[in-house]
């Protein structure tokens, strides 16, 4: 069983906006919409758990009328104090209906242009481990500093990934990591493969998507608006063109 954990229960604070960034409309649907009829549609996915605010829960039972294509929500979580702690509390309530033998993909309601293609190597590629993140190699040179002023040292960028969403798990596996944590150290986790890492689970990386990008500031919530106008263009486009085809 694979269960996917939406992360909203964040305000969205960098991006300036008056309301959480995920419930933004964009092309006429809030932004978490994108990545729940995504993750709804795709047939390894069985069940959906979403991490959100007790005020905008009646707004999200709305969007998934539409969003919630194949139905498979099966309940929302309180968030934490943190990230990570959004999480445990969502691994908690996936462990009551879903056991320990699964896996809990965990993604970012910001994220909206989640493909099903990544969603199916995420799936595939982590049979036989304890989990699994996709990653971008760096491009540009990177530097460490002690003091955020000196450099310290030239890092070898052929070793160092940006880490995306989504990241999956065994359930048992990795509640058991977060668990040790408790109740300090997990307050200073930012990232959500942080605690696997720390207690030596067997994760692997496969490549991950440009376009699979967080929305965090306001130019990338243009630049979401821009893709989605330039895909609506593109698909416009191609069935002129098929009914060019058809009509000889």
């Amino acid at each position: 069983m694979v269960i996917a954990l939406i992360l909203s229960g964040g305000t969205g604070s960098r991006l300036g906006s008056v309301i959480p960034k995920q419930y933004i409309e964009v092309e006429g649907k809030p932004i978490i919409s994108y990545c729940m009829e995504t993750l709804s549609g795709h047939g390894g996915i069985d069940g959906i758990q979403i991490v959100a605010e007790e005020p905008w829960r009646d707004s999200l039972r709305e969007y998934m009328k539409t969003a919630d294509i194949q139905r498979k929500f099966r309940g929302f979580s309180a968030p934490g104090e943190n990230r990570q702690l959004s999480i445990c509390h969502g691994l908690e309530d996936i462990r009551s209906y879903a056991g320990d033998e699964g896996y809990v993909l965990i993604h970012d309601a910001a994220r909206p242009l989640l493909s099903p293609a990544l969603i199916s190597e995420c799936l595939k590629c982590v049979i036989g481990h304890d989990g699994l993140m996709p990653v971008l190699p760096m491009k540009d040179t990177v530097y460490a500093s002690t003091d955020g002023v000196h450099i310290t040292a030239l890092l070898d960028r052929s070793s160092i990934y940006a880490g995306q969403a989504p990241e999956i798990f065994r359930i048992g596996r990795y509640y058991e990591a977060n668990r040790k944590l408790l109740p300090e150290r997990i307050r200073g986790i930012h990232g959500s493969s942080e605690p696997a890492v720390l207690d030596g689970m067997d994760m692997v990386m496969i490549p991950g998507d440009e376009r699979n990008y967080k929305i965090t500031t306001q130019a990338d919530l243009e630049r979401f608006h821009r893709s989605l106008q330039e895909h609506r263009k593109k698909t416009a486009a191609e069935i002129v063109r098929e009914e060019k085809n058809q009509n000889g």
